[in-house]
């Protein structure tokens, strides 16, 4: 008999064992220290060039304090300040774009997936503007497509708040985070990691699109962004993905909101990780080249041109900038995030020294206390002394143009051009929802897969657009069928070298997160049509931050070029009760109720089908709508296709709808109405409930609610015709869903108290198949049958 003795403890010394040897196995990329690069390379820049650029960041971190001082003490002056001399460095060396068409496609892109750094993010743009005003450039854009430095003056102002002055100088209202309002911003950021995710799907649209000649993507995050999770995960995707026309440039500052110490450094633990930036980056196969002082023009110059023409591993770059965040602002480290000097203090006054000395000019000393017309006439002349130094300054203005004008000649020289084959996703627009590809109208009492239905939906819709969808799932292809949109166009996962035709992107694993970023960023590319899907249980939840920034996005975009939205589909699979051998974990109610009426209306639009017929009239239906986001709930079981006419059904083409009747009562006696939503309850319903109320004569309306937000967008006396509120006042519900997803259509208290719904007893589900979960609910045919005939009764009490 053997057992555990403290004495073997005492006969084993482990005191000889050392560390094993470790290193990481090979990548395809390389990690590289700019001093490096300069001395092997005997990298030159102009002294005038840097001095033109030091000048610029004078003029750029005066805007950036004032900014700041007006908005009014509001705002992220740290990081703004810390990533600002190598994002001009970007945008007047190393950008290929032409300046007069913020849309065009060719572009190189530079997105602030660290959105709080908008106030840098919008000094840069107006002092470009005012610098190419200065140097005398002939043809501005139109003013909707510039950011002037009057536009800075609506700095987190909204349109409630427009004063005169704005109105007179037609100031733009700048989000405290950046939009797609902006001119050269292509989506919304803001989320820790969002943006990252986003860049990478941009990436990958300009990557198909474009090929080898795409347009770079350049993104500038902070070390605080990569923390979070998803971000993570993006780094994995787009290195496995060889999307090396993306390019992160990482402001590593070493301050968050709360640490002044987040990575390691000096043999010093982080505050929240273990790694560098370049360590992490360099991990998942990313080019990292290490520019030690991120305030050092010919530093940061010398690595973004060897970014740009010195790598051929087809591998994703990051440029890692070690910087101080606030540099020479007065306030430095974490103190300086979301922080800044107080309002006219001596502190902003100090701040401003260095453009005072540079350019011979006194900024105006601010009133205290003042009123709100005041300070923002105040706020006018501050700016207004930042033009005189720039008319001042033509050396420097006449480097601006010289540098814009050189990136649209090399945006010109690039020869970038769609390949012969491109995908258009317009066709998909275009859908007739009554006429369904015959593949896509299985026969009568046929076992079919709704999954499988959307993904062959899909599929037809790809081979019509030449490839539009590209689907990302979180290991979940087989599973949920997705697999079969990219049928005919290559298996397995896309790859920019070795696999560019296939349209399923491997978005980093089970990464909901970061594939609902990727995709929707891809569809903001306006070529594609973004596809994720997972459990609806994870993928409602953990992309809803993803979908929203993407609506605002879509938004704001509109608003720019009065274009409709481009479409991101997130397949909520899996969905519901009817998953039950999963358990309550997965067989989730509530995801439903996490998108449906969360959103603007027609930004979301939700579908929830009870039968195969109707996935291709809801889905062409939305696609034709133009939302920023299509949601498809689709369960996991096998679904018996029912015989629609033998029924008494209306055919499958009336739900979109999005609200229609599969059984009218007739006059007379009073009427009631049951309202149903959800495969599994619907079902039920279908097969058990429906031929006792016929046999019965109870004389009840029966509705399906196939998409509330295709519902919504019918004429307002369509709506009412259809579904008029008094019967909402009378009505019961039967849904696979939460309660809250039944009370606009069940209006009264009695109403719902009658509704069965998955939580009616106070609990989730346990595990078991799908017919015996929707009897644990109360939702199964003798359960349904019982609950209206006692409301009918009901009803009939009350003549």
């Amino acid at each position: 008999m053997t057992g555990y003795s403290p004495k073997m403890e005492e006969i084993i010394d482990f005191n000889a064992v050392k560390p094993s040897r470790f290193a990481l196995g090979p990548r395809r990329a390389g990690y590289y220290d700019v001093t490096d690069i300069i001395m092997a390379s005997q990298f030159k820049a102009e002294g005038d060039d840097i001095q033109a650029l030091e000048d610029i960041d004078v003029l750029y971190r005066a805007l950036v304090s004032v900014l700041y001082n007006f908005a009014p003490v509001s705002g992220h002056p740290g990081g703004s300040i810390s990533s600002g001399r190598f994002a001009q460095a970007l945008l007047f060396s190393s950008l290929d774009y032409d300046f007069f068409d913020p849309l065009k496609k060719e572009n190189d892109i530079l997105l602030y997936a660290a959105g709080h750094k908008a106030l840098g993010l919008y000094a840069l743009w107006a002092l470009r503007d005012e610098l190419l005003r200065a140097a005398g450039s002939a043809d501005l854009p139109r003013e909707e497509r510039r950011l002037r430095l009057e536009d800075l003056l609506g700095f987190r102002r909204g349109p409630a708040a427009a004063s005169a002055l704005l109105k007179r100088l037609n100031s733009k209202n700048l989000d405290g985070h950046p939009t797609p309002l902006t001119p050269f911003v292509p989506v919304a950021t803001g989320a820790s990691g969002a943006g990252a995710g986003a860049a990478a799907g941009l990436a990958l649209a300009a990557m198909d699109l474009y090929g080898t000649k795409a347009p770079r993507v350049n993104f500038i995050e902070g070390e605080g962004g990569l923390t979070a999770g998803r971000a993570a995960e993006v780094l994995a995707s787009a290195a496995t993905a060889q999307l090396s026309n993306l390019v992160m440039h990482l402001d590593w500052n070493q301050s968050s909101i709360d640490s002044d110490n987040v990575c390691p450094e000096n043999l010093k633990p982080g505050d929240y990780v273990q790694w560098t930036p370049g360590e992490l980056a360099y991990l998942n196969d990313w080019n990292v080249v290490y520019v030690p002082n991120g305030h050092d023009f010919f530093q940061i110059l010398a690595a973004q041109s060897f970014i740009r023409s010195a790598l051929d591993n087809r591998q994703p770059a990051a440029i890692v900038y070690r910087t101080v965040k606030g540099w020479r602002y007065g306030m430095e480290g974490r103190a300086s995030h979301g922080a800044g000097h107080a309002f006219g203090s001596d502190g902003y006054h100090a701040s401003l020294a260095e453009f005072e000395a540079r350019f011979g000019l006194k900024m105006p000393r601010c009133p205290a206390p003042a009123g709100a017309a005041q300070t923002e006439e105040h706020f006018y002349k501050t700016l207004l002394t930042v033009r005189m130094a720039v008319d001042n300054s033509p050396a420097v203005s006449s480097f601006a143009l010289k540098k814009t004008d050189e990136a649209g000649a090399r945006l010109a020289a690039a020869g970038r051009k769609r390949r012969a084959d491109a995908p258009d996703p317009q066709k998909a627009y275009t859908l007739d929802p009554a006429a369904p590809p015959a593949a896509l109208k299985p026969a009568a009492g046929r076992d079919v897969f709704m999954r499988e239905t959307l993904a062959g939906a899909l599929n037809h819709i790809n081979r019509l657009t030449g490839g539009a969808v590209m689907v990302s799932a979180a290991d979940l292809c087989s599973s949920t069928g997705v697999t079969a949109i990219s049928k005919g166009f290559g298996d397995r996962f896309y790859n920019s070298v070795s696999n560019p035709g296939s349209r399923i992107y491997a978005g980093g694993g089970i990464c909901e997160d970061a594939m609902g970023s990727i995709m929707s960023g891809l569809s903001a590319f306006g070529s594609h049509i973004g596809v994720t899907c997972s459990y609806a249980a994870f993928l409602a939840p953990l992309e809803h931050i993803p979908a929203r920034l993407h609506a605002i996005g879509q938004q704001a975009r509109r608003a720019l070029d009065q274009k409709p939205s481009d479409p991101f589909i997130m397949i909520n699979a899996h969905a519901g009760i009817m998953t039950g051998e999963d358990g309550p974990t997965h067989a989730d109610p509530q995801a439903l109720q996490l998108l449906e009426g969360n959103f603007p209306g027609g930004a979301m639009i939700t579908l929830t089908p009870w039968e195969p017929g109707e996935i291709w009239p809801l889905l062409a239906a939305a696609l034709a709508k133009r939302p920023a986001v299509i949601a498809p709930f689709v369960p996991r079981p096998g679904q018996k296709v029912p015989d629609r006419a033998a029924l008494g059904l209306p055919p499958a083409r009336a739900a979109a709808k999005g609200l229609y009747p599969l059984l009218k009562a007739g006059r007379g006696r009073a009427r009631g109405a049951i309202v149903l939503q959800g495969s599994g309850a619907a079902g039920e319903f279908v097969r058990e409930v429906l031929p006792r109320i016929k046999e019965a004569g109870l004389n009840l309306d029966v509705f399906y609610i196939a998409s509330s937000g295709l519902f919504d967008l019918l004429g307002e006396e369509e709506r009412r015709r259809i579904y008029p509120e008094s019967l909402a006042l009378k009505a019961m519900g039967i849904t696979d869903f939460t309660p809250a997803t039944m009370d606009r259509w069940v209006r009264s208290d009695e109403g719902r108290a009658r509704t069965l719904h998955p939580f009616r007893n106070g609990r989730y589900l346990c595990s078991g198949r799908a017919g015996d979960v929707l009897k644990e609910a109360g939702l199964d045919g003798a359960a349904q049958w019982k609950a209206v005939s006692e409301y009918a009764k009901a009803l009939e009490a009350k003549k």
